[in-house]
Formats: C-alpha cells, sequence, structure tokens
C-alpha cells in the first residue's frame, strides 16, 4: 500500500509537470506560428522567429514540434487562423491587467474573459482603458553567476541596452522593442547567455498591494488569466512586499 501511494504521488507530481510542460510548448508553438506568419519561415530575415525559436530550444521543445508550428504560419501545414489579440481589465484594488491571447475564436476568448475577471473580483475593460499605462520593451534575463553590476551594465550598455536591474539570482535587462534580438544577439558574442529574451509590457507606474486580502484575490486572478489556454502572457501593474506575499501563502 506505501508503495501505491508513493507511486500515486509521483504519478501526481509528474503529471503537473508535464500540464505545465504541455502549456509551456502550446504558448511557445503558437508564438513561433504567428512569427513565421507575420514574417515569414526564415530566422536569418526575421528577427521574432528568431527569438522565439531560442526560447523553444531554450525550453527543449523537440525539433520536430519546433518545426510543425513554423509550417503552420507559413501556410505549409493546415490548421485553424489564429490572431493575436489584446485584451485588458482592472483587478481587485484597481490594479490594471493586460492579457496577451492567441485565439482561433476572438469571441469565445473575449467572453471566457470576461467570466475569469468577474468571478476572480476584477473587471473586464474596453480597449485602451488600461494599454496606455504600459510600454512595449525587448527584456533579457540573465543568470547572475559571477556577474557583479558594473560588469553587467557595462556589457549591457556596449550591446545597445537602455537599462540594467536586480531581480534577485538575475540580472534583467531592458532594450527598445526593435533592438531586443541585436542586443540579445551582442551578448551571446561576449559568451554571456540569455535565460530568456522576449517583448514585454512594463507599467509606467506600479500599485503597491499590502492587504493579505487584497493579495490573495489578485494571485488568485493572475493565475487564473495565465492559465487561460489561449493566453500567451499576462502583464500586471502590482508590486507586492515580501511580508504582504509571506502572510497570503
Amino acid at each position: 500500500m506505501a508503495g501505491h501511494n508513493k507511486w500515486s504521488k509521483v504519478k501526481h507530481i509528474k503529471g503537473v509537470v508535464d500540464a505545465k510542460r504541455g502549456r509551456i510548448f502550446s504558448k511557445l508553438s503558437k508564438e513561433l506560428t504567428l512569427a513565421a506568419k507575420h514574417g515569414g519561415g526564415n530566422p536569418d530575415l526575421n528577427a521574432r522567429l528568431r527569438s522565439a525559436i531560442t526560447a523553444a530550444k531554450a525550453a527543449n521543445m523537440p525539433g520536430d514540434t519546433l518545426d510543425r508550428a513554423i509550417k503552420k504560419g507559413t501556410g505549409e501545414l493546415g490548421g485553424a487562423v489564429i490572431e493575436e489579440v489584446m485584451y485588458e481589465g482592472y483587478g481587485p484594488g484597481g490594479v490594471a491587467f493586460l492579457v496577451e491571447v492567441v485565439t482561433d475564436n476572438r469571441n469565445r476568448a473575449a467572453n471566457d474573459l470576461r467570466t475569469l475577471f468577474s468571478k476572480n473580483g476584477g473587471t473586464f475593460a474596453d480597449a485602451g482603458s488600461v494599454a496606455y499605462l504600459f510600454t512595449r520593451l525587448g527584456e533579457i534575463r540573465l543568470d547572475k553567476g559571477s556577474l557583479d553590476e558594473d560588469a553587467v551594465m557595462e556589457l549591457a550598455l556596449d550591446a545597445g541596452a537602455d537599462d540594467v536591474q536586480d531581480d534577485g539570482d538575475e540580472w534583467v535587462i531592458t532594450t527598445a522593442q526593435d533592438r531586443l534580438f541585436a542586443v540579445a544577439s551582442a551578448l551571446r558574442e561576449k559568451k554571456l547567455t540569455p535565460k530568456s529574451e522576449q517583448l514585454v509590457y512594463r507599467p509606467g507606474t506600479t500599485i503597491e498591494v499590502t492587504d493579505s486580502a487584497t493579495t490573495e484575490k489578485l494571485l488568485k486572478l493572475y493565475d487564473m488569466l495565465d492559465e487561460y489556454d489561449d493566453t500567451q502572457n499576462v502583464h500586471a501593474n502590482f508590486e507586492i512586499p515580501d511580508e504582504a506575499l509571506t502572510a497570503a501563502s
């Protein structure tokens, strides 16, 4: 019986990991497809596709899955037509949310997200309601390793980046959105391998949330939006101090 229980736990944990990996691969596949759809299937001529391929390889996506996603974008393989849509809303405490969605049915996605917002203390908003609070930027993340702040700042700025920030065990390098791939490539030439490189929406100002009940509601809403099948990315303008996060966990 003990062995059975142990195996049940192992299967449960493996199921969670596999499910997360499946969601990651799904998001990466959609990005590959869209990148190829809008810029062609040649990564040498398509910076967005080059970045998507880099992210897919970093996540250990199988080569045939990667190739199939690109061929869907170029039209070599059939399948439902997908499109990018941005949805906006407010969470508890007046926090602004941007949700990047890739879907083959925008009406269904809009209805689903409206329900997720309303059931989790939020409000679905009209286009443009909160988007002005965010700026589109390139973001590159590096493991700190032995790199101190002065060294990474010098390397990043020489590569054409705009800024470097400390984020725990990572350095976060910010670029103009049209400089993301060029800066990442320049860093690789200097023997630095990014953990990730992507376009993000960064809020101009943030709302600090210290109340534990509001924190719990915000995190739940964020998770629900992030786990929605068609969601690519979720961006919000809240900050939670460590002590409030601990109290809510």
